[in-house]
């Protein structure tokens, strides 16, 4: 993604960057991967004035339904995307993916050790009309690591990071001892349990969006079930979603203050699960863009109005080692290693998707971070758990063997999408084909079904993905930590254990010592463990018509962001 070399290198270099600041007095150079401009008017790019049509709608397809819209609870892609759009945080991502202040009136000030840091709100409201305060953003941190929540997000992401929240997530301390204060309704202070290279980056992160507290508690638990049940204050506000439907509307944010910026008027969403419907609405002019696979790739390859998009999602078995409380086949290494390399990645790719997407031998995903000599993460380990049928069947045989049988019934869950479903046959023939005695079973249900029995810890191998949260190779890593948040497949290691918190401790301030940890950390994962296998990096074609400008792809966080984005020449 763009400029994703200058924002890994920024970041490596706050802590120093932190220092300087604190004995020299100016808060301005206290900063991770953002731009110096502090005035009233948007800090995320240039003002850059568009010939816009006077109608400005645009009309978008959705491969899966909204889970929920409580920033406290949503896990899955759907949510962040729009939660992106009609929420903002401290830091908003821009038109060049670099994270800078939105909310926050400028750069913080940071303490000399780098671990208090003091932000000022600047005038923001509400989409009822109500101001946004420091408090809106205390109180729904805090909401997030309240047990009563039963949040996987909250302290996920900010255990280790904010201070006393992994206190709090051991059930050592009250989750209204949480390391964020309220000052005064526009002073907000943030305490971090240690110095954290991409704490700024984090700021854009969904689960870090404020929530009015007076707003939440008088919804009670009819909070977040709709769209009249929700406050905004990003550029959209959200327009007739009931919870369960599947289509939705976001209509400009009247309130936003930044809203001059704004010139999209509304989007129209419809779930659409399948590639020939949603060509179908695209080619009778019914919706603006529609993502292509399979034949349909190949078919519109030389499309003008094809659009490629390389993401930094990747897509893996999660091979669950634990299941009603007694273990799976999986908890056995070498039916991990044998099922990992027993399916060729470079056909599913190119054949079975064909929608741009790569083969993944890692975990890290390639063109996400970059060393200071501008060498891509993905090259230190280098390519692993490859396909190879011979040795796929040695380690089956050996964990036949040490299972005490001579055959295995084993579930993949996978989506229910035409795309999900082709690539499930896939995995079925090629393991059943390359791993004699092995019968797979295949569950296809609805996203958020998926997330349940994921959460619940129910299922065999799941084909899962995951999408950075923060530019930072520990946002993969950082997974599958013991009793971890995302670790619902009952991987231990204490070696890995030990490397995540060196990561993030004692070398969180050595760039060099740090990188190594992270790529042994994969390397164990992937190549030693096989804790997971890697399936694929996630690529998009999609058609888009040409008068659709300004869309912008995020490398993490949410999706896309439409603040920029217009109609012109239509």
């Amino acid at each position: 993604m763009k400029n994703s070399k200058l924002v890994w290198l920024l970041s490596l270099l706050l802590v120093v960057a932190l220092f300087l600041a604190a004995c020299g007095g100016d808060d301005k150079e206290t900063k991770d991967d953002t731009t110096t401009d502090t005035d009233d008017k948007d800090a995320t790019t240039e003002e850059t004035e568009v010939a816009a049509d006077e109608e400005q709608v645009l009309n978008l397809i959705m491969t899966a339904e909204i889970p929920t819209m409580d920033s406290a609870l949503v896990t899955d892609a759907v949510g962040f995307d729009l939660l992106n759009n009609v929420n903002e945080g401290l830091y908003r991502l821009n038109q060049e993916n670099i994270a800078v202040p939105a909310i926050s009136d400028g750069e913080p000030k940071v303490s000399e050790d780098g671990l208090v840091y003091t932000f000022t709100l600047r005038d923001s409201n509400w989409s009822d009309g109500t101001p946004v305060t420091a408090n809106d953003f205390e109180y729904s941190w805090k909401r997030a690591m309240n047990p009563d929540t039963a949040s996987e997000y909250g302290p996920y992401m900010m255990a280790g990071v904010i201070k006393n929240a992994t206190a709090i997530s051991n059930g050592e301390m009250e989750y209204t001892e949480l390391g964020v204060k309220a000052l005064d309704e526009k002073t907000l202070e943030v305490s971090l349990e240690k110095p954290i290279p991409y704490f700024l980056s984090l700021m854009s992160f969904g689960t870090f969006l404020p929530q009015s507290e007076a707003f939440v508690t008088t919804q009670g638990e009819n909070y977040a079930k709709n769209s009249e049940s929700l406050l905004y204050n990003g550029p959209f506000t959200l327009a007739k979603w009931d919870g369960t439907g599947l289509s939705w509307q976001l209509l400009k944010n009247e309130e936003y203050w930044d809203k001059d910026t704004v010139k999209l008027t509304e989007i129209n969403y419809d779930v659409i699960k399948e590639t020939a419907t949603a060509v179908n609405l695209y080619t009778n002019g019914e919706k603006d863009r529609a993502g292509l696979s399979g034949e349909y790739a190949m078919q519109y390859a030389a499309d003008p109005e094809l659009v490629n998009e390389l993401e930094t999602s990747v897509f893996y078995f999660k091979y669950n080692q634990e299941r009603n409380g007694e273990k799976t086949p999986l908890a056995n290494v070498n039916i991990r290693e044998a099922i990992s390399k027993a399916f060729n990645k470079e056909d599913l790719a190119s054949v079975v998707l064909a929608n741009g997407s790569t083969a993944a031998y890692s975990f890290i995903p390639s063109d996400f971070v970059f060393d200071e000599d501008g060498k891509d993460f993905r090259d230190v380990n280098g390519d692993m758990a490859v396909f190879n049928v011979d040795e796929a069947k040695a380690a089956w045989e050996k964990g036949l063997s040490e299972l005490g049988v001579t055959e295995l019934s084993i579930e993949i869950l996978g989506g229910d999408t035409e795309l999900s479903k082709k690539m499930d046959e896939y995995f079925k023939s090629q393991l059943e084909g390359n791993l004699p005695g092995l019968s797979i079973t295949l569950k296809e249900v609805p996203f958020n079904v998926r997330l349940d029995l994921d959460t619940n810890q129910d299922y065999d191998i799941q084909v899962a993905g995951w999408g950075p949260d923060y530019q930072d190779p520990f946002t993969f890593l950082s997974l599958w930590e013991t009793d971890g948040g995302n670790n619902q497949m009952s991987f231990s290691n204490p070696e890995y254990d030990q490397l995540l918190q060196d990561i993030n401790g004692s070398l969180a301030l050595d760039i060099e010592a740090r990188w190594e940890a992270m790529a042994k950390a994969e390397k164990l994962i992937v190549d030693e463990e096989f804790a997971v296998g890697p399936i694929y990096q996630r690529g998009l074609m999609f058609l888009q018509k040409p008068y659709v400008k300004g869309i912008i792809a995020h490398p993490f966080g949410g999706d896309y962001s439409y603040k920029w984005a217009y109609i012109e020449g239509k």
